[in-house]
């Protein structure tokens, strides 16, 4: 029994040692340090590893650790499927392993099929789409499921939903419209525009629905919007975690009360739920509050993020 677990532990860290250096793209030097093992015994691994054939694009190794808590994660959350990958120290790097992790398990749910694949914002997302090898059929479509921002164009909803359609081959369709109306009213006027209208009504038929979220912060995109930075203590005040495709979440999942809710140009969460296949991709401790409350909203039956995060979520309350 010793010997067994003693074998386990290390396919663990030869797995882990091949994930950091093939996929996170961290020195030996730092994967020592991390590891606290030396750097010539880092070295020896990463040497095995090529040598046994099983890296080839990707590290085809089982991250043991990870694939038990993406079990408890989907059991604890109702989820059809979790995906955690490893933390990392550097922010964006985070980002784009949880990204390309995401769009691994996009490519296989979309290869071949006839259908249609919505998509949100945000950098976690442009590094996802940039890394999809899928080829659907020849009638699918991407549509943007927000409209846009004016800053950020390689991660807002129109840069993004652009390099998702080149990627699958297919037609992409916009909302071109802002996220936020200054007002319900303004919302209502562009509503009143057929092709908005029509590609609203397209985000709800989309089989797929492909999201990030954001927490609540003065720097981010989103809040940077002067109606949204005009109101962001109020926001606060009525309990906001953060923000799904834009709406504005408590604790519970449930949208606030606030005009800023009624004046979004996007998916609406609970026709999230609706779709045979609804994934969130996020990661990072800021967002813990956020994804919580979407997951308890039910809206995704699918998540992609990272250890830590993967830990607090089971952690805390459901």
């Amino acid at each position: 029994m010793i010997e067994a677990t003693s074998s386990i532990d290390e396919e663990l860290e030869r797995a882990r040692v091949a994930w950091l250096y093939f996929n996170g793209g961290q020195t030996q030097q730092e994967i020592a340090k991390r590891m606290n093992i030396t750097r010539l015994k880092v070295n020896k691994i990463i040497g095995q590893v090529r040598l046994s054939g099983h890296v080839q694009v990707n590290v085809n190794l089982p991250l043991t650790d990870c694939i038990e808590l993406a079990d408890k994660m989907s059991e604890r959350y109702g989820l059809m499927e979790t995906v955690v990958v490893p933390d990392l120290d550097d922010y964006m790097e985070q980002k784009r392993v949880i990204g390309e992790a995401a769009g691994t398990l996009a490519s296989g749910l979309i290869e071949g099929r006839d259908m249609g694949v919505g998509i949100g914002s945000g950098r976690t997302l442009s590094f996802a789409v940039r890394s999809v090898q899928a080829r659907p059929k020849f009638d699918s479509w991407v549509v943007g499921l927000t409209g846009g921002v004016t800053s950020g164009s390689a991660s807002n909803s129109f840069g993004v939903a652009t390099t998702f359609a080149h990627m699958l081959g297919v037609e992409c369709h916009y909302l071109t419209a802002p996220i936020y109306c200054v007002n319900p009213e303004s919302r209502n006027a562009l509503l009143l525009n057929d092709e908005i209208t029509d590609v609203l009504a397209r985000t709800e038929i989309a089989d797929i629905g492909i999201v990030s979220c954001g927490n609540l912060e003065l720097e981010t995109s989103l809040t940077q919007i002067r109606v949204v930075k005009d109101n962001f203590d109020a926001v606060l005040k009525l309990g906001a975690v953060g923000e799904f495709m834009g709406y504005f979440l408590n604790a519970y999942g449930e949208p606030i009360d606030h005009f800023l809710n009624n004046s979004v140009i996007a998916l609406p969460p609970d026709k999230m739920k609706l779709k045979p296949i609804s994934i969130l991709v996020s990661g990072g401790l800021r967002k813990i509050p956020i994804m919580r409350a979407i997951l308890r909203g039910g809206y995704v039956n699918r998540l992609v993020t990272n250890e830590s995060v993967a830990h607090a979520l089971l952690q805390g309350p459901r």
